[in-house]
């Protein structure tokens, strides 16, 4: 359905609205209108419609982050998901704590009924894998290393982009969207009934769902506040994303296609683990408010391949007493780098351990032909020793399963820093202590991907169909 605001001064009604047009809100909205047809629901996104969501940067003419008012790889239609390389991880392991809330039989289902859908809406052909039973969990575990078990579904950039459309085609007919609609305030009143305050006017609804992702943390937060809903601190996830040949992993990423292994670090017994594995990918920047960070790609197109791998290296900080503003932390170590470097930073591997920064004479001599500009520098000067030995070991216990990975030559982007919203108290309806409003996806800080956040709105859905 077309955007419509009405002239009158009375707030157009719908029986609910999702804020949020992440994956959250649009499997919560593909169920529900599936479900309840006779439903009046609503769709509002601070971001562009999927077509409209372009980021500038093109390499040549800019080079760099130029913060828009609404970022196209962040906010939108698919949410930050949209332009990632579409990988939907089944299972309990990792992804997020939505088991803890319906059970983990019940949160496979839906992660399982999840990708039954993206099959039905464009992603047949692509493959899932599975680690589970893999003869490579043995040779990690030789290594000191841990291969979680988990099934992948790799749709690529590419297909996911064809399946988010194909998913739009089908809900503008059911449900009508909203799109550059930063929501401003949400309002609570006597009767039960929800207040939606946007930029461009009110809305008002019987249930609210919110889905508004990482890059609506501080709004979410605020709202919190706002209403006197209960949240606990989460963790954030600080490291690298390291670029190396293809070839290199092409053993695991073969058969496994992402690998989630996880190191134990000898000094500071510290956990390291591999995150978002993209063979034959590239690496690319994202803006989280403001703050621009390094993340990955990959496509299922063989035209769009190249000939390096990357995946992130990250170390989780979890912060209590008296300090517990944990993104705060990450924040101020991504501010750091973007000050040295005007963005994100590359270096050599070799150039790391030996205690020099890269150069850009050194980096072009070398096997590994960046997929990113970057700024050569030494991120030594900005992530903390800790986490930078802890960085070092994973690279040096990786090489042992995949000879290569402690070349001179690999290249390290940094920062990579994974935002974790503050975990908002909820029912095992996913619902706040607030009857009706519910807080789903990765904003609710219980889900960290795109199945468990999917399959959150898959579940509050069916919550509501019911009641």
């Amino acid at each position: 359905m077309q955007e419509h605001f009405s002239d009158s001064n009375q707030a157009e009604h719908f029986d609910v609205i999702m804020i949020g047009a992440g994956p959250g809100g649009i499997y919560a909205a593909y169920e529900l209108t599936k479900l309840r047809s006779d439903l009046k629901i609503a769709i509002i996104e601070a971001g562009h419609r999927l077509e409209k969501r372009a980021c500038p940067i093109d390499g040549e003419k800019i080079k760099s982050c130029v913060h828009c008012k609404s970022c196209s790889i962040m906010s939108g239609f698919g949410g930050a998901g949209a332009f990632s390389d579409g990988k939907y991880n089944i299972t309990n392991d990792f992804g997020g704590t939505l088991h803890e809330y319906i059970g983990r039989k019940k949160a496979l289902e839906l992660m399982r009924y999840v990708d039954e859908i993206n099959m039905s809406m464009g992603g047949e052909g692509t493959k899932l894998y599975t680690s589970i039973g893999s003869s490579f969990k043995k040779l990690c575990l030789q290594n000191k290393l841990n291969l979680l078990d988990a099934q992948v579904r790799h749709l690529g950039t590419d297909i996911n982009y064809v399946v988010l459309q194909n998913l739009y085609a089908l809900l503008e007919k059911k449900v009508r969207f909203y799109f550059d609609c930063p929501v401003e305030h949400l309002r609570v009143e006597e009767d039960g009934s929800f207040v939606v305050i946007t930029e461009k006017g009110e809305f008002t609804c019987d249930e609210c769902v919110v889905s508004v992702g990482r890059s609506g943390s501080k709004w979410l937060e605020k709202t919190c506040h706002e209403l006197s809903i209960p949240t606990h601190s989460n963790r954030v996830d600080i490291g690298v994303r390291v670029e190396l040949p293809a070839v290199v992993f092409s053993h695991l990423t073969n058969e496994l296609y992402e690998s989630k292994i996880v190191y134990r670090t000898e000094k500071f017994e510290d956990n390291v683990r591999t995150f978002c594995m993209n063979p034959n990918g590239i690496v690319v920047t994202e803006n989280t408010n403001g703050i621009v960070t390094v993340n990955g790609h990959s496509y299922e197109d063989d035209h769009l391949k190249t000939q390096n791998t990357n995946f992130a290296l990250l170390v989780s900080k979890h912060f209590t007493e008296p300090f517990d503003d944990s993104n705060g932390y990450g924040e101020n170590i991504a501010r750091l780098s973007n000050m040295l470097g005007g963005g994100v930073i590359v270096q050599r591997y070799g150039d790391l351990v030996r205690g020099r920064r890269s150069t850009k004479k050194r980096i072009e001599e070398g096997l590994v032909v960046p997929t990113l500009q970057a700024t050569p520098g030494d991120l030594s000067l900005v992530l903390p020793k800790r986490i930078l030995d802890g960085i070092i070991e994973m690279i040096q216990a990786l090489d042992k399963i995949a000879p290569g990975t402690a070349n001179d030559d690999t290249l390290l982007y940094g920062v990579e820093v994974k935002f974790y919203n503050m975990e908002v108290e909820l029912t095992d309806r996913l619902e706040t202590r607030i009857k009706n409003l519910y807080v789903i996806g990765d904003g609710s800080g219980v889900t960290h991907s795109l199945s468990h956040a999917s399959s959150s709105g898959i579940f509050v859905a069916r919550e509501i169909a019911q009641a």
